[in-house]
C-alpha cells in the first residue's frame, strides 16, 4: 500500500441547525460520514483538520426561540452544549467543532462582504417582500410557507423547497401564509443587499462539469441549476437574529444564514489554528493547492456548496480552494416520511443512545447509508444488522480465535514454521480487501468500504470452519499453531481498518490484542503479529438483540413520553372542564377558529385553535372540553389565545378531547 505522508486535508460536514437535538438522518447525512473519512485520512497518516459547527442564526432559530419563550442566544447555548456532548459519546472525532456565534466566524463574515463588496459584486435592490402585520415583521426563509411554484409541494418555505430542493424567494410562494399566526401576508417594497451570482456562471459550470468527485446527485442537480440561469441572491434579510450585515447604510440588517454558515468551515480551521498558537497556518489548508477539502452533506444543501459557497469564494479574488470532493447523500426516512419533531416521526440522537450504545448505531447507519436513494429507517434490518453482522459474524470470529490462543498457546501468538497454500491465500485475500476499501473511502463509497471490511471477518469464519484447529490441536499442533498464527493477523486487520466505523469496538479489539497505538495506524496493517505477542483474555464484544422491532419502537415511545415532561412539571399544569360558549371562524384564515370557553369562572377565556378543516363551528358549540387554562397569553393571527384545547391527532383527523361523563364545568383533571 502506499502510504501519503502528511497530505492535508479538510474534512466539513454540514453544521447541524441547533434549534433542537439533530436526528439519525442529520448524522448519517453529514456528520458521521465525515467523521468515518476523517478517521481513515488521519489513520493513513495524512494531517486531517476536520471541521463543523452550530448553525445558530436564521428563522428555524427564532422560531424555535419563539415558541420556547427564550431568546434565541438562551436556545443555542442551551442546545450547542447538549450536542457537543452528544458528539462525543457518538465518537465524532471533530478537531474543532464551533458555533456561528463565534467571535472568529462572526468577524470572518463581516471581513469577508466588504472585501466582496468592495469589489462591486454586492449591489442593492428595493424588493417587494410579505410582510405580516399582526406579527409586525417582515416574512423571510422559514417565517413563510406556502405552494411551491415548482412541484407544487404545499410545505415549501420562503428560501428552499424541501421537497424538490429549488431555491426560492418569498414572493414565489403561492398561497403563502405566516407560520407563526397563520395570517396571509401583505407585500411591502424593502431595500436589500443582493450577491450577483450569475457573474460566476462560466466558472461554477467548468467547476461542476470538471469535478469527477462531486457525487452525481449535487453534479446533476448543479447543472441543471444553472443550465436555468443563475440569478442574483439576495445576502441580507429583515431577521432579529444573525450577523449584523456590515454594509453601508444595512442598518439593522443581518446576513441570510446561508450566506454565512457556508463560510464556517474557513473560520472554525481559522479558529482551530488560532487556540493552537498557529495563526497563520490555516492558510496551508485553504490557499494551498495540494490540499484536499472534502464535504458532506444531505441532498437539500447542495446548492448551497455546489453553487453559494464556491461563487462566494470566487468573488473574494483570493484562491481559496474550491470544494475538492462533495459526497451528498439522499434522505434517511422514518416509515416512508421525513423525520419531524413536531409530529414525533424519527429518532433523535440523543433518544438512539438510551437504547443502544453509539457503535451499533454507527454500524447501521453506515452499512444502510442512503448513497443512491432515499432509505427508510427499519428496526428489524437494524436487528438483522446487530444480530448477524456483528454478533455472529465479526463477533464470532474475533471470540474464536482469541478464545482458541487464551486456552491452547498459553494468550501468545503461536509459532509456526510454514504456511501452506490455503494459509497464505487467506493473507493474499485479505490483503486485496483492505486494499479495496481504501479505494471505497477514498471515492466516499463507504457503505462499500464496511462491507468490504466486514468480509475479512465471514473469511475468518470460513477458514477456521474448514481449518478445524480445535481438531488439529490433538493431531498436529504446529498446523494448528498456523491457523490461529493467520487468524491473528485477520484479527489486527480488523481492529485498524474497523476504528473508522466503530471506534469503541476496534479500540477494545486492539486492547484484546495488546496493540500499542503506533500499531493501530492504516499503514501499519502489513506488519504481523509477531510469534510470542502476548494479548488479553478474550470477552463477548456484542450482545444478541434478543426483541422485537415492535418492541424496540414501543419502548423509543414510551422514552419520548418520560423524557418530555416530569411528573411535578405535569402537577403544574391547571387542567380543567370547560364548555364551548361560542364558535367563529377566524377570517382570512384557512384552519383558524376562535372558541370562547367558560372554564367556570366569572369570565370566560379565549383559544385560537387550528381545527377549522375538522370541524364546523355549530359542531363545537356546546361541547365539554379538556383546556388548560395556566397558561400564558399568545397573539395568534392578530388575535389572543388566552387558552389552550386538547385534542388528539392522527394522519387523517384531529378530534378534541371530552369528558365521557356529566360534570362540572370548572372541575380540575388530575
Amino acid at each position: 500500500m502506499e502510504v501519503n505522508i502528511l497530505s492535508k486535508i479538510v474534512v466539513t460536514c454540514a453544521w447541524p441547525y441547533i434549534n433542537y437535538v439533530p436526528h439519525l438522518g442529520t448524522l448519517i447525512g453529514s456528520v458521521l460520514s465525515a467523521d468515518v473519512v476523517a478517521r481513515y485520512y488521519r489513520s493513513i497518516g495524512d494531517e486531517v483538520v476536520f471541521v463543523s459547527g452550530s448553525d445558530e442564526h436564521g428563522t428555524p432559530i427564532e422560531i424555535e426561540a419563539l415558541k420556547s419563550g427564550l431568546h434565541p442566544k438562551e436556545l443555542t447555548d442551551k442546545n450547542h452544549l447538549k450536542v457537543v456532548d452528544l458528539w462525543k459519546k457518538w465518537g465524532i472525532s471533530f478537531d474543532n467543532y464551533t458555533r456561528t456565534e463565534s467571535t472568529v466566524h462572526k468577524e470572518f463574515v463581516k471581513d469577508l462582504y466588504l472585501e466582496i463588496h468592495k469589489k462591486d459584486h454586492i449591489f442593492i435592490q428595493e424588493v417587494k417582500l410579505p410582510y405580516c402585520l399582526d406579527c409586525n415583521r417582515f416574512l423571510p426563509d422559514r417565517f413563510i410557507e406556502g405552494k411551491c411554484p415548482e412541484c407544487a409541494n404545499e410545505e415549501a418555505r420562503g428560501d428552499q423547497c424541501p421537497t424538490c430542493g429549488n431555491l426560492l424567494d418569498p414572493k414565489d410562494l403561492i398561497d403563502p401564509y405566516c407560520i407563526i399566526c397563520d395570517s396571509s401576508p401583505h407585500i411591502k417594497i424593502v431595500k436589500h443587499w443582493y450577491f450577483d451570482l450569475s457573474k460566476f456562471t462560466n466558472h461554477l459550470r467548468y467547476f461542476t462539469e470538471n469535478n469527477k468527485r462531486l457525487s452525481s446527485n449535487a453534479k446533476k442537480f448543479s447543472l441543471n441549476l444553472i443550465k436555468v440561469g443563475l440569478k442574483p441572491r439576495a445576502v441580507t434579510r429583515d431577521n432579529r437574529w444573525g450577523i449584523p450585515a456590515p454594509f453601508p447604510g444595512a442598518g439593522e440588517k443581518t446576513i441570510y444564514v446561508w450566506f454565512e454558515a457556508v463560510l464556517g468551515y474557513i473560520s472554525a480551521t481559522i479558529e482551530y489554528f488560532k487556540e493552537r498558537g498557529e495563526e497563520k497556518r490555516w492558510k496551508e489548508f485553504w490557499l494551498d493547492k495540494n490540499t484536499k477539502t472534502l464535504y458532506f452533506i444531505g441532498k437539500d444543501n447542495i446548492p448551497f456548496h455546489t453553487i453559494i459557497l464556491p461563487a462566494l469564494l470566487l468573488a473574494t479574488g483570493k484562491d481559496y480552494n474550491l470544494p475538492w470532493s462533495i459526497s451528498s447523500t439522499e434522505f434517511l426516512q422514518f416509515k416512508g416520511e421525513a423525520f419531524s419533531k413536531s409530529r414525533k416521526i424519527g429518532i433523535w440522537i440523543d433518544e438512539a443512545l438510551e437504547l443502544f450504545e453509539p457503535d451499533y448505531w454507527r454500524y447501521y447507519l453506515i452499512s444502510t447509508r442512503p448513497e443512491k436513494k432515499d432509505t427508510n429507517f427499519s428496526w428489524e434490518l437494524f436487528i438483522e444488522k446487530i444480530n448477524a453482522d456483528l454478533n455472529s459474524n465479526l463477533g464470532n470470529f474475533i471470540h474464536r480465535a482469541l478464545t482458541f490462543v487464551n486456552q491452547n498457546f498459553a494468550s501468545s501468538v503461536p509459532k509456526t514454521q510454514a504456511l501452506d497454500s490455503y494459509d497464505k491465500s487467506i493473507l493474499q485475500t485479505v490483503e486485496k480487501s483492505v486494499a479495496k476499501a481504501e479505494q471505497d473511502l477514498e471515492s466516499c463509497k463507504l457503505q462499500a468500504a464496511l462491507r468490504t471490511i466486514m468480509g475479512i471477518s465471514r473469511i475468518g469464519n470460513k477458514y477456521l470452519n474448514e481449518k478445524r484447529p480445535w481438531n488439529l490441536i490433538t493431531t498436529n499442533k504446529q498446523k494448528a499453531a498456523s491457523t490461529l498464527y493467520v487468524a491473528m493477523q485477520l484479527v489486527k486487520t480488523l481492529a485498524i481498518t474497523l476504528e473508522p466505523f466503530i471506534p469503541f469496538t476496534a479500540n477494545e479489539i486492539s486492547s484484546l490484542l495488546n496493540l500499542p497505538d503506533q500499531a493501530k495506524k492504516w499503514s501499519e496493517i502489513t506488519k504481523l503479529l509477531q510469534p510470542g505477542h502476548r494479548i488479553k483474555k478474550s470477552k463477548p464484544l456484542f450482545n444478541k438483540i434478543e426483541i422485537s422491532g415492535k418492541e424496540l419502537q414501543d419502548r423509543l415511545e414510551k422514552a419520548k413520553v418520560a423524557s418530555s415532561i416530569t411528573f411535578e412539571e405535569f402537577e403544574k399544569l391547571d387542567l380543567r372542564v370547560g364548555k364551548i360558549v361560542k364558535a367563529e371562524r377566524v377570517l382570512k384564515s384557512k384552519n383558524l377558529v376562535k372558541l370562547t370557553i367558560d372554564i367556570g369562572t366569572r369570565e370566560t377565556k379565549q383559544a385560537i385553535a387550528g381545527i377549522a378543516q375538522h370541524y364546523e363551528t355549530k359542531q363545537l358549540e356546546g361541547k365539554n372540553i379538556v383546556v388548560l387554562v395556566n397558561l400564558q397569553p399568545k397573539r395568534v393571527f392578530g388575535l389572543d389565545s388566552e387558552v389552550m384545547i386538547l385534542a388528539a391527532e392522527d394522519d387523517k383527523s384531529i378530534s378534541v378531547i371530552q369528558p365521557d361523563k356529566s360534570i362540572e364545568i370548572g372541575s380540575k383533571i388530575k
